[in-house]
């Protein structure tokens, strides 16, 4: 299964006005990460950055000059998501970005289908919050102390390792993927955690002496009949 992690930096709140200036993109594979990445800074034409926004991401007018227009890039954008899980943290707002980009092209929205807001998934699965991406990295514990601002690529980066958490971790996953896959997903056999299944030694007996004992006395009743007798030792 294929699903790429992704965000978005934007001029504003307003997806029918502002516009996308920054994405980036993470995929997966079978929730692990492949080590391909998608990150692009794009002109918003004639759109101004609101204040409010670049207190947010730092993002200046000054340095989206030059940049590509979306329609330069979305070519691209599409064959990196292609056939692809889009997910997002609170992605109503992500993808209504996103589908208003593609809607003055003339492109066709992305499925709804094709979409998971892992906003949702925090919601249910910690009712009680709080849910934002910086406190989901605390509840996990994921070093986000690098983020002193919101940037495409480095949020990405700290969801996909929050969805993966928020999923059964990396243990879980580990544990229902072959040795010789994860290599080959990671590249680097150092990075592939071996996990041994045999007990050092075996568990204490759950039945007490007087259960073994009635049990012994039943089997010796019911002599031939008894199913026991063919794993007696």
């Amino acid at each position: 299964m294929r699903e790429i992690i992704f965000d978005t930096e934007t001029t504003g709140l307003d997806n029918k006005a502002d516009r996308v200036i920054e994405i980036g993109g993470i995929e997966l594979l079978n929730h692990f990460p492949t080590g391909r990445t998608f990150h692009v800074y794009i002109n918003p034409g004639d759109r101004k950055v609101h204040p409010d926004a670049l207190a947010v991401h730092g993002i200046t007018d000054d340095f989206l000059k030059g940049k590509p227009s979306f329609a330069d890039i979305v070519a691209e954008l599409q064959e990196f998501f292609d056939g692809a899980k889009w997910i997002a943290h609170n992605a109503s707002f992500d993808m209504g970005f996103i589908n208003a980009e593609f809607d003055r092209l003339n492109l066709p929205p992305v499925p709804s289908d094709m979409v998971i807001d892992t906003l949702a998934l925090a919601r249910r699965k910690h009712p009680m919050g709080p849910n934002s991406l910086d406190a989901l990295c605390r509840r996990y514990g994921i070093d986000n102390s690098h983020r002193t601002k919101h940037g495409a690529l480095l949020d990405s980066e700290l969801l996909a390792e929050v969805y993966i958490e928020m999923l059964g971790g990396r243990q879980a996953a580990l544990g229902l993927t072959s040795v010789e896959t994860r290599r080959k997903q990671t590249n680097d056999v150092s990075d592939v955690i071996e996990i041994s299944y045999d007990r050092p030694r075996s568990l204490a007996p759950r039945l007490t002496a007087f259960e073994t004992d009635e049990h012994a006395k039943l089997v010796m009743r019911l002599r031939g009949k008894a199913i026991w007798s063919k794993y007696s030792t």
